[in-house]
C-alpha cells in the first residue's frame, strides 16, 4: 500500500514538474511567434518601400523559426498537455 502511494505521489510531481516545462514552453513559443511576426512584418515592409526581396537571410530565420514552431514545439506541448491531461480523465 505505501508502495503504490509513494507512486502515486511520485506521478503527481512528475505531472506538476510537465505543467511547469509546458508554461516555460509556452513561453519560448510566444516569444518565437514575436520574433517571426517582427521579421516578416519587417521583411513585408522592407519590400513595400524598396520593391526588393526580402534577404536570403531572414528567409532563412523565417524558415528556421516556423520549423520550429511547427516541427518541435507545438508537438512537444501537444503530447506534454495530453500527459498532464490523462491525470485528470483518470
Amino acid at each position: 500500500m505505501e508502495r503504490e502511494h509513494e507512486a502515486a505521489d511520485a506521478e503527481a510531481a512528475a505531472r506538476e514538474q510537465l505543467r511547469r516545462i509546458a508554461a516555460e514552453l509556452e513561453g519560448i513559443r510566444f516569444r518565437l511567434l514575436g520574433v517571426h511576426t517582427s521579421l516578416a512584418a519587417e521583411s513585408k515592409e522592407g519590400r513595400l518601400l524598396t520593391g526588393q526581396p526580402r534577404t536570403e537571410v531572414s528567409a532563412e530565420i523565417l524558415s528556421a523559426v516556423e520549423c520550429v514552431l511547427i516541427d518541435r514545439i507545438e508537438p512537444a506541448l501537444d503530447a506534454l498537455r495530453e500527459a498532464v491531461w490523462e491525470e485528470r480523465k483518470g
